[in-house]
């Protein structure tokens, strides 16, 4: 193994350039050259393959910045076709063309369900990333959880549906703890649940903060740091009776109530309480929209405006309760420690595993209450359940009280391992020193694309 491709997938996170940087690092003490890969699959389709070599001499180049959030080498949504023969011949001619012995993959679930035909055709291993921790297995025996169900309406003539559980849930059990990009994700999150508290106080509102992880829990989650009153997880539907009584009580006692709710909350029919749009991204995924602003129309037709009348708290209840999304912020800016530090790991483990003649395999992240964290080598085809597809991990119902509306102590137990040290104490630094730094004033913002534009190379100039 002398030359390696890397290239990142899928949407961004904080923690992509603190993978790479990893990879990179640990291919330097193993003398085997990286090639980065320009927007990722996306360049593989264009016949001049934009690439950049990342460690010429075995040195990393300067512009790769783990503390920088993002991706030096670009990303995108495209991807290769399992089903396209003549694309997986093509990309993997491509690859060769340019001495590449193997490929590391940098995404989420749905670059691991591609990966198996590049596997067939040169080695390629996943090094995780995706900001709403649904890569992985809450126990290994999971993906046999999964049947096919015949459903005339759905692509394929039938659906997937998880059966019951058997198996006794263990945290010491979960394969891939935590994604990197995910606990950066709850620092932001949890950060502007603080923030929305004090203006929902002040003006003696409701406030339902929305964020991302589209039909997993584990952001909304961790969000329970910065303290809401109420959480809502996409696992389980929420009794809306019972919601509206607990709204009640803790406006009657502190005359404002915070509620985060994640992205993919569902009805008790199991319909997506907001909206599904008919588009999908490049990837296919259905584009969620409006879960916050659906929950508050019920809150609104359940709770009425007499009920804020009475407390002369506004006219109405559209006036009292309001939303916000965090949005993209999760997906951005400076990894925290844990980020950091886990997916430079993991990255490494990516190129080791390469070196040691693995394929088809995945750099995760494991825990246990005796060792603690540690990194290795999982065979990719384990994710898959008995037809090849790998479905995303949802939080583990054991990790919610939906009594409470908070995570369980079980939930608690899960979440401490990650943060409780995740901050390092040169992030607080970095912000002091940076953010309100003059020259930010004065000086316009230098684009890393600028700088690694200028160290593209292109493969028919190679081969001329």
């Amino acid at each position: 193994m002398k030359r390696i491709g890397i290239l990142t997938a899928g949407g961004d996170t904080p923690a992509l350039n603190a993978t790479i940087h990893g990879a990179v690092t640990r291919a330097n003490q193993l003398k085997v050259e990286v090639i980065g890969l320009i927007k990722g699959f996306n360049c593989l389709f264009n016949p001049r393959v934009p690439h950049v070599h990342l460690n010429p001499l075995y040195q990393n180049i300067p512009e790769l910045d783990p503390t920088k959030g993002g991706t030096l080498i670009g990303s995108s949504r495209d991807f290769v076709d399992a089903n396209k023969k003549d694309d997986l011949d093509m990309v993997a001619s491509r690859l060769k063309q340019l001495g590449i012995d193997g490929l590391i993959c940098i995404g989420g679930d749905g670059t691991l369900n591609g990966l198996q035909p590049f596997a067939e055709r040169l080695p390629t291993v996943l090094a995780p990333k995706t900001i709403d921790n649904d890569l992985g297995l809450n126990y290994p025996s999971e993906p046999d959880e999964y049947v096919r169900v015949n459903d005339a309406a759905a692509k394929g003539g039938f659906r997937y549906k998880r059966t019951e559980s058997h198996t006794q849930f263990d945290l010491n059990n979960i394969v891939n703890y935590a994604t990197p990009g995910y606990a950066t994700a709850v620092f932001v999150s949890a950060s502007g649940v603080e923030r929305i508290r004090t203006t929902a106080e002040s003006h003696r509102r409701i406030a339902i903060i929305e964020v991302m992880g589209r039909h997993s829990g584990y952001i909304a989650l961790g969000s329970a740091y910065g303290q809401p009153d109420i959480v809502l997880v996409p696992e389980i539907a929420p009794d809306l009776e019972a919601l509206v009584a607990r709204v009640k009580h803790l406006y009657d006692l502190q005359k404002n109530v915070v509620i985060v709710c994640g992205e993919g909350i569902v009805d008790e029919n199991g319909r997506e309480l907001g909206a599904e749009t008919k588009s999908t991204d490049p990837a296919g995924n259905v584009v969620l929209s409006g879960a916050s602003e659906a929950l508050r129309s019920k809150l609104i037709q359940m709770i009425g405006d007499k009920f804020f009348q009475l407390y002369r708290r506004g006219e109405s209840a559209k006036e009292a309760i309001f939303t916000r999304k965090v949005g993209h912020t999760q997906r951005g800016g400076r990894p925290i420690l844990f980020d950091r530090f886990y997916a430079a790991q993991q990255g490494a483990k990516a190129v080791e595993l390469l070196v040691e003649g693995r394929n088809n395999a995945v750099s995760v992240l494991q825990y246990n209450t005796t060792k603690g964290f540690f990194v290795e080598g999982y065979d990719a085809n384990r994710f898959r359940d008995r037809w090849g597809l790998i479905h995303a991990r949802k939080m583990h119902p054991a990790l919610y009280d939906p009594k409470l509306m908070k995570p369980s102590k079980l939930g608690m137990d899960y979440l401490m391992p990650i943060f409780t040290d995740a901050i390092g104490e040169d992030d607080m630094e970095h912000t002091r020193r940076t953010l309100f730094a003059a020259g930010n004033l004065s000086q316009p913002y230098h684009s890393i694309n600028t700088d690694v534009h200028k160290r593209i190379r292109y493969l028919q100039a190679e081969a001329a």
